[in-house]
C-alpha cells in the first residue's frame, strides 16, 4: 500500500520524502477523554499546497524509530518516570490525598518535563490501557435500575450539558479580551475538549495552535486535581486508601471484563467512532451489567496501575517548549481554566439545590474535564458513578459534533467584521 500524497478526510494531505516512512503512517483518532493521537513520521502539513509545521507535533511528537541504543536509553528513562511515578502515588496514598495514583504521577511527571529532566515522550499508545481499565469497571454500575433512574433524567441531563457549554462561551469572550486573541482561537481553547483535537481544528483556521493547546492541557489538570481535593476540603478528609477495593482477583471474571473491554475498544475503532478506548469499553461492560452476566470488577492493583498511566500521560503533556512560548498566555490560561471550573461548579450547586440531587454528583457530572478521570474520581469518592459518567457523555456527544461549526461560524463573523471595518 502506497499512501505517498494520501489525503485525510479534514482535507490535510500528508507528505513525506521517503515513500517508506509514508508506509507507516498510522493516525489513531480519539475524542474528549482520550485525545485525538497522531502518530505521524511526517513533519509537515500541506494543505492547499502550503507546507506548515504540523500542529500535533507541539502536543505529541512524531514517532519515529531510533536506534537500539537510544531505544534503550528512552526505555530507561521512561521506566525510571513510572517508578518516580509509583512513589508519587504511593506517598500521595500515604498522605490520604484523593485519586493518590493519578494526581502523584501527574504531579511528578510534570514536573520532571517542565524543568527538562526528561524530555523523551510517553507513548501515546500506553493511554488506552488505561482508559480502556477504567472504562471497564465504570460500566459495572450501569444496573438496570441505574438505566432507569438515568432515563428519568434525560431532560436535566441535557440541559445541563448545554447550560455548561453557554458558560464555556462567556469565558472564551473574557479570555479572547484578556489575551487579545481572536474569539473562535479563544473559543478552542476554552470549550471542553481534546488539546489534540482542538490543535486540529486550530491548524483549518490557520491560527496559533499552542494557547490552545496549553489553555486545554491546564484546564484538565486543574480538574484532575482541583475537584477531588475541593471535595475532601467541603466533605473532610476521610482516612483511607488511594485504592479502589471493590474488586477482587478472580481470573475468569477479571478475564471476562478484560475481555470485554477488549472487544468494545476494537469495535468502536473500527466504527470509527469516537473514543473508542473509553465508550466501547463503557458500552460492553454496561450492557454485560444490564444483562446480569456479572463480570467480576479489577482488583486495586490493577485500578492503580491504571491510574499511574493516565496521570504520568497527561503530565508528560506539560512540556518545556510548549510552556517557554507561552509567555503572558500562562497566566491567561491559568485563569481561564480555573474560572470556568468556578463557574461550572457554582452553577452545579445551585442546580443540586434545585433538583434534590446530591450537589457531589453534580460537580463531578458538569466539571469541564475528561469522562475517564471524572468516572475514576466518582468512584473512588464512592458518589453515583452511573449519574455522574452520564453527566460527562452527554456534554460530549453534544459538544463534540457541533463544536466545528460554531467555531467556523465565530470565525466568518470575525472576518466579515474585520473586512467591514
Amino acid at each position: 500500500m502506497n499512501l505517498a500524497g494520501w489525503r485525510h478526510t479534514s482535507g490535510c494531505m500528508i507528505t513525506t520524502a521517503d515513500p517508506e516512512t509514508v508506509e507507516s503512517v498510522r493516525i489513531e483518532w480519539r475524542n474528549m477523554l482520550g485525545p485525538l493521537c497522531f502518530a505521524v513520521p511526517a513533519r509537515y502539513v500541506r494543505r492547499n499546497n502550503r507546507s506548515r509545521p504540523d500542529p500535533v507535533a507541539a502536543i505529541v511528537p512524531p514517532e519515529r524509530t531510533p536506534p537500539v541504543s537510544s531505544r534503550l536509553n528512552n526505555g530507561l528513562r521512561l521506566a525510571a518516570l513510572y517508578l518516580l511515578g509509583i512513589g508519587a502515588g504511593w506517598l500521595f496514598a500515604l498522605l490520604g490525598v484523593p485519586l493518590p495514583w493519578m494526581i502523584g504521577p501527574l504531579v511528578i511527571s510534570a514536573i520532571a518535563y517542565i524543568s527538562g529532566v526528561i524530555t523523551v515522550p510517553v507513548p501515546v499508545r500506553t493511554r488506552p490501557f488505561g482508559q480502556m481499565t477504567i472504562a471497564a469497571q465504570v460500566g459495572l454500575a450501569f444496573t438496570p435500575a441505574a438505566l432507569a433512574a438515568l432515563l428519568s433524567l434525560a431532560p436535566l441531563l441535557v440541559g445541563a450539558a448545554v447550560v455548561t457549554a453557554l458558560l464555556a462561551g462567556v469565558v472564551a469572550v473574557l479570555t479572547a479580551r484578556m489575551a487579545d486573541m481572536p474569539l473562535a482561537q479563544a473559543f478552542l481553547a476554552t470549550v471542553p475538549t481534546s488539546p489534540v483535537e482542538a490543535a486540529i481544528m486550530a491548524e483549518k483556521l490557520d491560527c496559533d495552535p499552542t494557547p490552545i493547546v496549553l489553555s486545554q492541557t491546564m484546564r484538565i489538570a486543574a480538574v484532575v486535581i482541583l475537584v477531588p481535593l475541593s471535595l475532601y476540603a467541603v466533605d473532610g478528609w476521610p482516612d483511607r486508601s488511594g485504592q479502589v477495593s471493590d474488586g477482587t482477583f478472580d481470573p475468569i471474571g477479571n478475564g471476562f471484563l478484560a475481555l470485554l473491554a477488549i472487544c468494545g475498544a476494537l469495535l468502536f475503532k473500527t466504527l470509527r467512532l469516537s473514543n473508542p478506548y473509553f465508550l466501547g469499553p463503557l458500552a460492553f461492560s454496561a450492557a454485560a451489567s444490564a444483562a446480569g452476566l456479572q463480570p467480576t470488577a479489577f482488583p486495586p492493583l490493577i485500578l492503580s496501575a491504571a491510574q499511574i498511566v493516565l496521570g504520568t500521560w497527561l503530565g508528560s503533556m506539560f512540556r518545556r517548549d510548549l510552556l517557554l512560548r507561552g509567555g503572558r498566555l500562562l497566566f491567561t490560561s491559568a485563569i481561564s481554566a480555573l474560572l470556568l471550573l468556578g463557574i461550572v461548579s457554582a452553577f452545579a450547586v445551585g442546580l443540586a439545590a434545585v433538583s434534590g440531587l446530591d450537589w457531589e454528583v453534580l460537580v463531578l457530572g458538569l466539571a469541564p474535564g475528561g469522562v475517564t478521570e471524572m468516572a475514576l474520581t466518582a468512584k473512588f469518592l464512592d458518589v453515583d458513578l452511573a449519574l455522574v459518567t452520564a453527566f460527562q457523555l452527554t456534554r460530549i456527544f453534544i459538544f463534540m459534533p457541533n463544536i466545528p461549526w460554531i467555531i467556523a461560524m465565530i470565525d466568518r463573523y470575525e472576518k466579515g467584521k474585520r473586512s467591514g471595518a
